[in-house]
Formats: C-alpha cells, structure tokens, sequence
C-alpha cells in the first residue's frame, strides 16, 4: 500500500451536482487554428485547416466581434492638454496614489469606444493620463494591501567571498543619481488591456525627486490607450510626478521592438539625456524564459523574440553596465539570463512563473527611492518585489506569482562551477543506467508555464531531487546567490532560479544548445541535458513513436508496443533514426533539430537493453470486468513505478463526429490496487456549461496538493484559455484568472512553413474574470474516422456571474467514449482500451 501510494498518480475530488445535458452542438465555422487542446494536438502537428482571423473567429463565438477587455478601470486626471515636447499636465493636489474605490468600463458595441461608469466610492472624479479617452487600470489600488497570505522571503545581505566588486559605486548621504530606464513593447497586454499606461499611471503617481528620473522607450502596440503615445513609431518619455514629458517625438526605432538595435539606441540616449551614477533597466512586456527570451512586438508579429544573445549583444554595444536590470516580464529569472547579464549588471530581478497582467507595481518603490535615492539595491529589490507579490495576492486571486532578487556578482563566483559538477552527476547517472532517477528527479521538480511546455524548472528544486552531494551543493550555490525570493502562498518550491531542462519535448534542446554557446555557458550542461534528451527521445522511439488514443477509439489497442521488450528491435530503431529514416515518428522533431539524438551516455547496445528492460507494457491496457459488470485494470507494481501521469481522456459523439472533452485526473484504486475508471458520463461543467478541460499540471507537497487545467475559450470575444486550480485548500476549484493566446497556431504553422520566425513568449496571465463577462467554449472535432477536423465552439455561451460553480454534469444523450492516457518515464503516451457508456 506504501508503494502504490508513492507510486501513483493522484486523482482530484470530483464534485457532481445535478444539471447539465444541454448538449454539444456546432455554433459557426470552424477555426482553423490547429487543436487547441493536449499537447500537440492528436491529429500530430498544429497544422490546422483554413485561415485564421479576427472575423472568422468572432463569427464562430457567436457574432461577437473582438471588443477591448477591460477588468477594472481607474483614472489619472491630468490638467493641460498635450503640449509637444513640453509637460503633459499634472495630477491634481491629493491625488499621488490609488483610491480604493473602483471604476468600470464597459463596451457592449465591439468598439474600442464604451461608456465609462460612475465610481462607487473612494473616488470624485475619473482621472485621465496625457488627456486621452482611456487610461485603464486593472483591479483596486490603495496604498496598502492587508492581504498577507503569501510566503514571506528572508533579505540576505552577506556576499560569498571571491565575488567581485560590484560595478554600482553608491555614493550615499541622498548624493546618488539614478536613471530607471523602461524599455515598454506595449504590445497586446497594452491595446485589449490598457496595462501599460496602468504602469505609467502608476509612475507617474510616484513623488520624484530631482535624483531620480525615470525615461521611458514605447512601441511595439497597435493602439495604445493614452492619447499622445504613436502606434507608428518608437517614442521616448519621462515621467514626472503627475504626469508624463514627451522626449522624442521619433526615436526612429530599427523595426521591431525586438531589435536589440533598439534597446542599445534607448541606453545611449537615456545615458546622454539623464546621466546618473546608478543605471537601472526594466524590460516591460511577455517573456518567455531561456529558449525564447524577451518581447513580443504586436506590430510584427511575424519577428520572433530578443532571444538571450541578443539581449547580451545590446548590453555589450551600449557600454553601460547596471545597478540592475528588470523584467517586468514573464519566466525571466533563469540561471542563463542571470549568467548572460553577469558582465553588465549586478543584480537581476525577474520572475521564474507567468507573471499576472498587472505586474510589477511602481508607485510606492519610486517613492521611496526618490526619497533615498542611496538605498541598497537589494533593500530596493525587497520593496519592489514585496509590493508586487502582495499587490498579486490582493488583485488576483489564486494566480501563482514570484518574484526573485539574484546578486550576479555571487552568481557568477559561485554557480558555474557547481552547475558543471551537477552536470557531470547527472550525466554519471545517465551513463550508470539510472535514467529513471533523472527523470523521476525531472517530473518531480517545480515546473512553470506548464501549458507552454517551454521546460522550465526550478534549479535548486531540480537539484535537490537528483538526490546527489553536487545537487545538494548546487542547491546551496543558488540560494546563496538568491538574495530575496518571495511567492504566493500556492507557489512551493520556488527558489529564485528557473534552468532549462527538457522534459516536455525536446525540440528546443538544439536551439538552446546553440544559445549556450553564443553566451559563453559551460558545455558540461549542454552535453547533459542533450544526452537526457537522447535516452528520453530513445525510449519514444522503442515504444515506436508519438502516438495518440484514435486507435484505442476504433479498438486497436497498444499498436504502438511491438516492441517490447527486444532489444535487438529497439537496437534497430535508433539506429534508423540517426540514418534519418525514423524522424517523423516523434511528432516536433526532424533532421533540422535532434542533432542532440547522437549524444549518448551509453552506447547503442547497452541503451537498447536499458530500454527493453525499463519498456512500459502498452499491451497490458486492456480493461477486465468483474462479476459485477464493472471495469478494472491490473498492472504490476513494476509498471506503476514506470508511470508519471495518468488522466482520463473522453470523447463525445454528439450525432456528427467525436467531441474531444479533455484530460482529467479522475480514477480511483481498489484494495488491489487495480485502476478504475470513472464511468457516470458526467464531465467537468461551469455553471452546468460543459467544458474543454486538460489538466496541465499536478504538485503535490505533503498533505497539500494543487491541481491546475486550462479551458480554451473565447473571452469577450477574444481567443484565451481559463486558468482552473482544484488545491487541498479548494477541493471543488475556482477560476483563477486567464490570458490570451494572442498568436494561433496556424500563423505559427505559416510562419514555420515559410521559414519565417514568430513569437513563443508565453503571455501574461490577466486578472479575475468580471461579472458580465461572455465565455464561449472551444473543443476540438473529429471524424468518425479519427481525423480531426477544426476546431469550433460548442454548446451555449456562459456569462459570468458572481458564483461560478465548477462541477462534474451530465453531457447530454449521445455515447461517451472513455480511455485513459498513460504517460511514462520517456513521457510516451499510450491509451487504454476504449470503454463506451
């Protein structure tokens, strides 16, 4: 019983309320995105049918055309109108800091117009920024928050010896000049949602002093919401108390925001213009961690991200080096950025999850250091991350959050030498034949932006859990070097820095190697994460490639098993696939990204007999039935010691083809610890709405456990996915908040085919829903024959209310079909037989 307890998978709570059944029928055309649900998608790539578009996809939510998503909304009033190059206005007397009253905007017409309602308390008068129509504010500011209910983070102020000195010569006594400069691609987070004026709203309410000047780069948005700010081109600004200076009409930016041109350009000029002895610099945007890097600009959407050697290569041409550098931006704080900026910074500031859609909070740090402009930095980096943190914990609700202060100087004295004795262990262990403890090590370890599948881990959880002298060691390096962490309450093991280790897919892993080298990282954890990759890869391949549950569908069962078991077979596989013969067997992977596949730990022999002897047995998912007529599975503990993941996986015929319902992690074990299914045809529902749920994520922490799925939907019109928590703290889950897929992945598809680039940043999360929000729920179709078909949105549209009750519900009349998916160690997939209820 201890075994299977440490071995299984774990289930939620189901909670089934009455309800339901109003069916799943078509409302428009389809989208033609590409699957919108599981990893890739069971029809292989996201290829998808037809073209995607703003009107196509407002017709198929219904008519709804793609109006603004405004969550709350809160005024600056600013008296003067915009005066050229000179002062935009000032804030009244009395009005430096957010009330605590609220404002709505609301746009019932599919416009970017709507009518602005009264406050309802707090608040006479709606304040507007630079004069313009719409200045937005995200959720209900003050000057303090009571809620507390975050993990509180100890300021470590001693430095390891041997680092160097910092580059940041603080004068002291309030003698000290700082220049804050904020490189803000506006992009889709400022023109559906107004969050970058909020930001400069927020400076802006800040009392400045003349130590302190804070110079801002806009562009990279197709409409901003402050009257002033040119969508056309790259401008430059200075907030002052109460209001913003426009600087430069044209900063005649070199294309996309992404540049890195750009932000050398914006260093010399703000170095030019504001001269200081502490330089500080805040990237404002969507990030997307050690593979993708910074920025998404919406006004090219088709140039892909500032990738870590590019943001290494304006820092270097600039000249300047950085009290800090910032992210205000999502999965920055990785150990190859904190290595990359090493040579240009001495403290970095960033976010190892998703940030949510407000950001960092800029009023009450600008303050203060405008009135000690010699404050630490890391005293400095404590405010802003403890405003930040609490202003998430009281503005949304449930959305995971941590925000992280790292002294790179320590960093660079302390973590490269015990990274490449990490790297070595892990690589021993590989060779050892002990490829399970790694990735049982690597499923184990916090893992952030989950759905995005981008592999990024916590370090000091990653080498803690490889249960080595030179993990514990690595693990003490990044705590050491970690001079302030701080996370939400339902944010555990989170220490700081994320790393790249692949897990998820392993079509990353050569692109990434390549920025290791353009970055000068030690090669001892490129050949470690390539030889995983290789044996991970390797185990897909005995299991004869990517496979997906149509076959179970049509009552093939383990087609994907042949096999298992026979080395000589496996031995045969992989070598086919160095020949090239074999690569279109992993879905993702080709000749032009899995050079990674020829580094091996072990030799071919031995990693074939590995592979035979470690096999999961596909061919043993056949359901029995008792006597009573119910279903049961037996697998021996052996197999269960091989699973990482188990989620039921339900179709619904609905008259005309298969409705893909989702993956969840309902089952249950008996006393003999056999699988059983859940078979009373209920399905996650909201508000009796039935639901696309896939579960991404599932942590487990002692007693404590959290749950954590998506939903793709349309939210006002505008294609998103629902963020839903089931937590040993909320059994029954909640919605916790929801973002944007703002690129389809069919115009990644062309961009791909066309050997163009486009973004992977993973955006930012956005705040709670609003009641009279419209959802509108997108699942995946397929044939009758197993091939997807297009994607549409099902069943009624859901406006959200003050109660929003997720349950299991009945679906409706037509079959269900039900399997369960298996995930092993090599993270194949294989699917039960098929039970029809």
């Amino acid at each position: 019983e201890n075994i299977m307890e440490q071995k299984r998978p774990v289930s939620r709570k189901k909670n089934v309320t009455s309800g339901g059944g109003a069916g799943l029928n078509k409302r428009g055309e389809g989208l033609g995105t590409g699957p919108v649900g599981s990893k890739d998608g069971y029809s292989g790539r996201r290829t998808g049918s037809g073209s995607t578009g703003g009107n196509r996809a407002a017709k198929a939510a219904g008519g709804i055309s793609l109006p603004i998503i405004i969550i709350a909304v809160i005024y600056f009033l600013i008296n003067g109108g915009f005066g050229g190059s000179g002062n935009i206005g000032t804030l009244p007397s009395g009005s430096s800091s957010y009330s605590s009253g609220t404002s709505s905007y609301s746009s019932n017409t599919g416009t970017n117009s709507g009518s602005i309602s009264t406050t309802t308390g707090g608040m006479s008068s709606l304040y507007d920024l630079l004069g313009g129509t719409s200045a937005v504010g995200t959720g209900n500011y003050s000057t303090g928050w009571t809620d507390t209910s975050y993990s509180q983070g100890v300021l470590d102020r001693t430095v390891a010896a041997g680092s160097r000195a910092k580059r940041t010569k603080i004068y002291g006594d309030s003698r000290d000049k700082v220049t804050i400069m904020v490189y803000m691609c506006g992009t889709d987070l400022e023109s559906r949602s107004g969050m970058a004026t909020n930001d400069l709203a927020e400076m802006a309410s800040a009392t400045l002093s003349d130590n302190v000047r804070i110079l801002v780069y806009t562009g990279g948005c197709s409409a901003w919401k402050t009257q002033g700010i040119d969508n056309r081109k790259h401008q430059i600004y200075e907030i002052q108390t109460g209001g913003i200076k426009r600087l430069s009409a044209d900063a005649n930016g070199q294309g996309a925001m992404t540049n890195p041109v750009n932000v050398t350009n914006f260093i010399k000029y703000c170095v030019d213009e504001a001269p200081a002895n502490r330089y500080c610099f805040i990237f404002w945007d969507h990030g997307g961690g050690s593979v993708t890097g910074y920025g998404y600009d919406e006004t090219a959407a088709r140039r892909d991200s500032m990738d870590l050697a590019e943001i290494r290569t304006a820092f270097k041409d600039s000249g300047v080096t950085f009290d800090f550098v910032g992210f205000d931006a999502c999965l920055m704080a990785t150990a190859e950025t904190a290595l990359m900026l090493g040579d240009y910074a001495d403290y970095l500031i960033a976010s190892e999850e998703t940030e949510p859609g407000i950001g960092w909070y800029y009023t009450n740090w600008v303050t203060k250091l405008s009135a000690n402009p010699s404050m630490a930095t890391i005293d400095l980096g404590k405010l802003i991350i403890d405003d930040f943190v609490s202003k998430c914990a009281s503005q949304c609700r449930g959305q995971k959050t941590t925000l992280s202060i790292i002294d790179l100087a320590e960093f660079a004295n302390t973590v490269p030498s015990e990274l490449a004795e990490f790297s070595q262990s892990v690589s021993g262990l590989i060779s050892d034949k002990q490829y399970n403890t790694v990735s049982n090590a690597r499923y184990g370890t916090r893992e952030f932006a989950t759905s995005s599948r981008i592999d990024q881990v916590d370090l000091a959880d990653l080498a803690e859990n490889m249960g080595t002298e030179a993990g514990q060691d690595l693990a003490a390096a990044i705590k050491g070097a970690v001079k302030y962490n701080l996370t939400s309450s339902n944010m555990t093991n989170a220490y700081g820095v994320s790393i790249y280790f692949p897990y998820q897919k392993t079509s990353y892993v050569d692109k990434i190697c390549n920025t290791y080298d353009e970055i000068g990282m030690d090669e001892s954890y490129a050949a470690c994460i390539r030889q995983f990759a290789s044996m991970e890869t390797s185990g897909q391949l005995a299991a004869g490639g990517t496979s997906n549950p149509m076959s179970s569908l049509f009552g093939s069962t383990a087609s994907n098993s042949s096999s298992y078991g026979d080395a000589e077979l496996i031995q045969g596989l992989l070598g086919s696939f160095l020949g090239g013969d074999a690569s279109s067997l992993i879905s993702g992977l080709s000749s032009a990204n899995s050079s990674f596949f020829s580094d091996r730990a072990m030799s071919d022999e031995d990693t074939a007999e590995y592979l035979a002897i470690n096999a999961f047995n596909a061919s043993a998912l056949t359901w029995s039935q008792a006597a009573d007529g119910s279903y049961y599975l037996a697998l021996p503990e052996t197999q269960w010691a091989l699973v990482h993941d188990l989620d039921l996986n339900v179709f619904y015929d609905n008259g005309e083809g298969y409705v893909d319902l989702g993956l969840d992690n309902l089952f249950d074990f008996d006393e003999e610890g056999n699988l059983l299914p859940e078979v009373d045809r209920t399905w996650l529902a909201i508000n009796n709405h039935t639901i696309p749920y896939y579960r991404m994520d599932t942590v487990v922490n002692g007693d404590d456990y959290s749950i954590t799925g998506y939903v793709p939907c349309f939210l006002n019109g505008v294609q998103a996915e629902l963020i839903i928590e089931f937590s040993s703290e909320n059994e029954n889950g909640e919605i916790i908040g929801a973002r944007y897929t703002y690129h389809s992945t069919a115009d990644e598809m062309a961009a791909m085919e066309e050997d163009e680039a486009y973004t992977e940043v993973v955006a930012k999360s956005l705040t709670e829903l609003q009641v009279g929000d419209t959802i509108d729920f997108i699942f995946d179709f397929y044939t009758y024959d197993g091939v997807y078909e297009d994607s549409y949105v099902f069943g009624p549209q859901l406006t959200v209310t003050e109660d929003m009750v997720i349950s299991n519900t009945e679906v409706g009349d037509g079959d269900m079909l039900i399997t369960y998916r298996f995930t092993d160690i090599y993270n194949q997939e294989y699917w039960t037989d098929t039970i029809v209820e």
